[in-house]
């Protein structure tokens, strides 16, 4: 074999090496599949932790007063979570690290002392969110909805899952853009940050 095909396959594995990287950091909006992976994806514990990237640059920044709903109904406005530390979870059916993290993140949310909120980024599509729900055993924390692309606009959603942690206060502390698993140490560590000092 050549150098030149040699010197070609090598390249086409670090693209596909590079993309694999990608895919398991988090899934991009502008490129993102319309449908949902098939096979339970959801149901797969979360590997540890997952590539992604902590941003502290927005710290300080307050809660923004933007309202979310569920399918049946119910109404969530932000500043109504005031009061202990919150982790907002942004995530959609189609984004595979969204669902590989997505268990972890609802046995977070039984715990005292934190909300942990997840909001879809499905557009148009309640009902495939609430099947979702519903098909993963997630009963008793709300699915909510962003029709309106409000926290698309507000936090420059680029890539899902993107998690925002936010103090008691409502002031942020940081944001995690990409899949993780949220029962790990390294993870309860980042959590502390928000317990009040």
């Amino acid at each position: 074999m050549s150098s030149r095909a040699l010197s070609s396959r090598s390249f086409t594995h670090v693209i596909l090496a590079a993309g694999l990287i990608a895919e398991l950091a988090g899934c991009d909006r502008q490129s993102s599949p319309p449908t949902q992976p098939q096979g339970g994806a959801a149901s797969a514990p979360a590997a540890e932790p997952l590539s992604g990237t902590l941003d502290r640059s927005h710290k300080g920044a307050r809660l923004p007063d933007l309202s979310f709903h569920t399918a049946d109904g119910q109404v969530l406005r932000l500043p109504s979570l005031v009061g202990k530390p919150l982790l907002i979870n942004f995530w959609a059916t189609w984004c595979g690290p969204c669902l590989a993290e997505l268990p972890t993140l609802h046995r977070l949310a039984a715990r005292p002392g934190l909300t942990v909120v997840a909001i879809s980024e499905d557009l148009g599509a309640p009902d495939k969110v609430s099947a979702f729900w519903a098909q993963h055993g997630f009963a008793g924390w709300p699915a909510w909805l962003d029709p309106d692309n409000a926290a698309t606009s507000h936090y420059m959603l680029q890539t899902m899952p993107t998690t925002v942690y936010y103090d008691a206060r409502g002031h942020e502390l940081w944001r995690f853009t990409g899949g993780r698993n949220w029962a790990s140490p390294e993870s309860a560590a980042l959590l502390a940050e928000g317990r009040p000092g």
